[in-house]
C-alpha cells in the first residue's frame, strides 16, 4: 500500500480505483488480473477496492459480508457493504474534489462515464491513467494462458458459426451500425463455436471479435493458441488476427464509422480508441447475449444429458457421505470426493468432466453461513454430527454446464433447522411451479421464492437465480430471478432456482436446481396460454430436514412427482448399493396425518 501511493503521487492522483475485472469485465478472471486480490487479499467475485491518501476500503455485497473481513487486513483497509454503501457514495464521502484514477481497460465505459459525473459534481475530477499502477509494482505477475483453442461440436452447438454471425450482422444493419466490437470472450467463443481454457473454469477463449454489417467477421485471438486445422475452419467465417493487434486494427476500422459497443461490458479504453480514431460510438446491447441465452434445440438435449450424469454422480457422492461417520469427512475431503464423483461417472458416460463449473463451496456449520465460502488449508473442519452441511456445486462437459445445491444434515437435525428448510423448499417450489405470461420477468417471480420466508421475518441477500450457459459461463446474462431481472423470460432460457437462509455463525441452507423456460401451453380453463418451468437438475432433497406440516398438498405432490423422475433417469447409472439409497432418498414424503 505505501507503494502504491507512492507511485499514486508521482502520477499526480489523490486515489485509485481497484475493480476486480479483467478488459473483458469476465466474472472469473485470469490470475496476471487478480489485482484486487494482490492488493487486499479478497478473493470474492464482485469487489472494488478505493485507495485514498489517508484511508483505504474494499467494497462487496452481502455474499461477502464475512468472508471480506476474514480475508483483509482491517487495519489497513474498511470492509464496506456495496449494497450499503455504493462505489459512488463511497466517492462523494471521501473523495470530494479529489483527482481519482482508474485504469480505462478495466472500467467500462458507462461506468467511467458514471464515475466522471460523480467525481465533477463535488469538484473533482476522474483521470484515466495510461498504465496502471499496480502492474509496475506487481514483480512477480503470472505468465497469460497459452492454453489452445478448440473447436465446439455442431452436435453440441447447434448451429454453424456461419448462421450465427450473419444474425449478428442483422442485429448491427439494425442499429444502424457500421459494425460492431464483441469484447465478451463468451460471445466470442459462442459465436465461433470455439471452447478453450483461458480462465478457471469456465471454457472461455480470451478473445475479442468484430462484425459488419455485411457480416465481415474479425477474431482476434493469440495466434500461438491455434493449430493449423482449427485455424483453417475458422478462416472460413473470419479473419483471424492478432489479440494483441486489436487496438491498432480497430482505430483502422473506426475512422468515420458507426460503431456498435456494449456500454455496460466494453471497456472506457475501447471507447476512447473509436473516438480518437473518428469513430461514433453507437449504443447497441451486445447482441449475442440474447442470441446465446435462448438455446437452441441440440443445447437443451445436450444439457439434459449433462444433468442426468450429473445428477449420478452427486447421487452417489450423497450416498457415500451418508456411510461417513460424522466428523470422519473434512470440507476439503469432502469437495475432493465429489468431484472424483463427477469425473468417475463423466468417464463411464463418455463425456469427460472438463472442469468443475467453480470453485465447489463445501461448507460445514457456520462455514455454511458464508454465501460464498471458499474453503482452504486454513479454514477446513470436519462435518460434525448436529450441523448442516451446504454444497454448492458444479460441472462442465462438453454437452453441458451444471450448478446444484444441496444442503445434508450430519446426525439430527434440529427442529429449527427443519422448518427454515422448509421454508427455503416452499420458495424453490413455488418457482418450479411457476406460471406466467409473456413478457414476465424474473423481477416478477423472484417473490415467489421468498414468500414463505418473509411471512416468517427472514431473506436471503442474493438473487433467487441466474442465467446459465451451455458449456460456458456459469453465470450467464441477461436473464434472471432476482429484484435486478427486468429482462424477460423467453423459451429456452435456463435459470437456477435457489432461495436460502443462513444464521451467521451457525448454518447455512440452500436448495438449487436449474430450470429451463418451457413455451407457450395452455392451460385447462384459463384465458391464454402461459410459460412455465422445466427442471433439469436431477438429485434428491433430504427429506430428513424437511417438516411436511408446513407443506400444502401442491407442495408434497410436485415434491413426490420430482423424486419418482430423479429414481427413473438416474438410478441406472448407479451401482447396486447406490441405487438402494437412491430408493430410499426418493421415497415418498410421509406425514403425520398419512
Amino acid at each position: 500500500m505505501a507503494r502504491l501511493r507512492e507511485r499514486l503521487e508521482t502520477l499526480g492522483v489523490d486515489g485509485f480505483v481497484v475493480p476486480r475485472a479483467d478488459r473483458h469485465q469476465n466474472e472469473y478472471i485470469p490470475e496476471r488480473d487478480a489485482r484486487l486480490k494482490w492488493l487486499t487479499g479478497f478473493t470474492g467475485s464482485a469487489g472494488t477496492a478505493v485507495v485514498l491518501a489517508d484511508r483505504a476500503a474494499v467494497l462487496s455485497d452481502g455474499r461477502y459480508t464475512i468472508q471480506l473481513r476474514e480475508q483483509i487486513d482491517l487495519e489497513v483497509f474498511d470492509p464496506v457493504n456495496s449494497v450499503e454503501t455504493s462505489l459512488d457514495d463511497y466517492l462523494k464521502t471521501n473523495a470530494k474534489g479529489l483527482a481519482i484514477g482508474i485504469d480505462p481497460w478495466l472500467t467500462t465505459i458507462a461506468g467511467a462515464e458514471r464515475l466522471k459525473g460523480v467525481m465533477e459534481a463535488d469538484g473533482g475530477r476522474l483521470v484515466t491513467l495510461d498504465a496502471n499502477p499496480i502492474d509496475e509494482l506487481w514483480s512477480y505477475k503470472p505468465a497469460a494462458s497459452q492454453a489452445p483453442v478448440v473447436l465446439h461440436p455442431i452436435e453440441f452447438a447447434g448451429k454453424s458459426a456461419a448462421d450465427k454471425i450473419s444474425e449478428v450482422a442483422e442485429a448491427v444493419c439494425k442499429a444502424d451500425c457500421d459494425l460492431t466490437v464483441l469484447t465478451d470472450p463468451a460471445s466470442v467463443s459462442w459465436l465461433f463455436n470455439i471452447r478453450g481454457k483461458d480462465v478457471e473454469h469456465t471454457p472461455l477463449v480470451l478473445s475479442f471479435a468484430t462484425v459488419s454489417k455485411e457480416g465481415h467477421a474479425v477474431l482476434f485471438v493469440d495466434p500461438g493458441k491455434l493449430d493449423d486445422g482449427t485455424r483453417r475452419v475458422l478462416e472460413t467465417v473470419a479473419a483471424i488476427e492478432a489479440y494483441d493487434d486489436f487496438s491498432n486494427r480497430l482505430r483502422a476500422l473506426s475512422a468515420g464509422a458507426k460503431i456498435g459497443l456494449d456500454r455496460g461490458l466494453a471497456a472506457a479504453a475501447i471507447g476512447e480508441i473509436v473516438g480518437v480514431a473518428g469513430g461514433t460510438v453507437v449504443k447497441l446491447e451486445d447482441p449475442v447475449k440474447a442470441l446465446r441465452s435462448r438455446k437452441n434445440e441440440a443445447e437443451i438435449a445436450g444439457t439434459r444429458a449433462a444433468h442426468r450424469r450429473d445428477g449420478a454422480a452427486m447421487a452417489a457422492f450423497l450416498a457415500w457421505l451418508d456411510r461417513q461417520a460424522p466428523g470422519s469427512v473434512t470440507e476439503i475431503e469432502a469437495a475432493k470426493a465429489l468431484e472424483d464423483s463427477r469425473r468417475r461417472f463423466g468417464e463411464e458416460d463418455g463425456q469427460p468432466l472438463q472442469d468443475i463449473s467453480f470453485d465447489t463451496i463445501s461448507g460445514s456449520g457456520p462455514h455454511g453461513a458464508i454465501v460464498h465460502y471458499r474453503v482452504t488449508t486454513g479454514s477446513d473442519r470436519s462435518l460434525q454430527a448436529g450441523e448442516l452441511f451446504l454444497v454448492d456445486s458444479g460441472g462442465q462437459y462438453r454437452d453441458g454446464t451444471t450448478d446444484i445445491t444441496r444442503t445434508i444434515p450430519i446426525g439430527g437435525p434440529s427442529g429449527e433447522m427443519r422448518r427454515m428448510f422448509t421454508l427455503v423448499l416452499k420458495g424453490m417450489i413455488g418457482i418450479s411451479l411457476a406460471r406466467f405470461p409473456k413478457g414476465s420477468r424474473g423481477v416478477d417471480i423472484d417473490v415467489l421464492a421468498r414468500a414463505a420466508l418473509w411471512k416468517a421475518g427472514a431473506d436471503y441477500a442474493h438473487g433467487t437465480g441466474h442465467g446459465v450457459g451451455a458449456f460456458l459461463a456459469v453465470h450467464e446474462g441477461p436473464q434472471s430471478i432476482s429484484r435486478r431481472g427486468m429482462v424477460a423470460l423467453e423459451p429456452g432460457m435456463i435459470v437456477s432456482n435457489e432461495p436460502g437462509y443462513y444464521k451467521e455463525g451457525a448454518y447455512g441452507i440452500r436448495i438449487e436446481n436449474l430450470v429451463l423456460v418451457t413455451p407457450e401451453a395452455e392451460i385447462a380453463g384459463g384465458d391464454k396460454p402461459m410459460l412455465g418451468f422445466e427442471t433439469l437438475t436431477l438429485c434428491p432433497i433430504d427429506r430428513r430436514l424437511i417438516d411436511p406440516s408446513l407443506l400444502v398438498p401442491e407442495e408434497r405432490a410436485w415434491l413426490d412427482a420430482y423424486h419418482a423422475r430423479v429414481r427413473e433417469e438416474i438410478a441406472p447409472f448407479l451401482d447396486p448399493d447406490d441405487a438402494a439409497w437412491l430408493a430410499e432418498a426418493t421415497a415418498r414424503l410421509i406425514s403425520e396425518s398419512d
